[in-house]
């Protein structure tokens, strides 16, 4: 498994952010979408038009019979630091020995601290593949499984995945790398674009994005 920078290291943070302006825009109607994590606003939905265009582009990529299925993509900062303080309580209780800055950083291979959050900007999407009739792909482990859940096998690159899991993930990341996003390797199903994430891995001097409001 290759070297994973987290997303709470500090080089990531120290990422400028030179805000694009450009708009959130539904996906509906657009690429397929999951009800699973819809909320009243379908917030879930939106995304900056600049990633939402590439997806368009990784769509057009893949073989035929397979499709993305994005599940969810904006997330409003509160709902991003609930999510954070929750995972990082169960760590809390499940490893009483681990340091605060410790738990930080273990909460951080699955939900980002809210000051860098891609969700929050629009620039980041937990996707997966389904065949044309909607039916989801195997990609070994449920999208949004903890490392905990899923011993690992969360991770991009986990050993030990079956072949037609492992042949999926990779499907689907041939065509999203091909389209300009980055995938965060402790999560096989998030990935992002135009984050300050993604200016770190890609080597761009700043961000385009930072938080929005729908």
């Amino acid at each position: 498994m290759r070297d994973i920078v987290l997303i709470s290291d500090p080089r990531v943070a120290s990422v400028p952010v030179e805000e694009s302006g450009e708009q959130l825009i539904d996906v509906r109607g657009r690429l397929r979408t999951d009800d699973r994590l819809a909320d009243a606003a379908g917030a879930f939905a939106h995304l900056r038009e600049g990633l939402l265009a590439r997806l368009e582009q990784a769509q057009a990529q893949l073989p035929d019979g397979y499709r993305l299925l994005v599940v969810e993509g904006y997330r409003p900062v509160a709902a991003q630091q609930q999510i954070f303080d929750e995972y990082s309580a169960e760590l809390m209780a499940a490893y009483p020995d681990m340091s605060p800055a410790e738990i930080r950083v273990a909460a951080s291979r699955y939900v980002s601290p809210v000051e860098v959050a891609p969700h929050t900007a629009g620039a980041a999407v937990d996707l997966t593949l389904c065949t044309e009739d909607g039916i989801e792909i195997d990609m070994g482990t449920p999208l949004n499984a903890t490392p905990e859940q899923s011993g690992g096998a969360c991770y991009t690159d986990a050993p030990g995945l079956p072949p037609e899991a492992r042949h999926h993930r990779k499907l689907l990341g041939v065509a999203l790398d091909a389209a300009g996003l980055v995938n965060y390797p402790t999560e096989w199903w998030h990935w992002s674009y135009g984050d300050r994430y993604w200016a770190m891995t890609t080597g761009a001097p700043a961000a385009l994005y930072g938080p929005v409001s729908v």
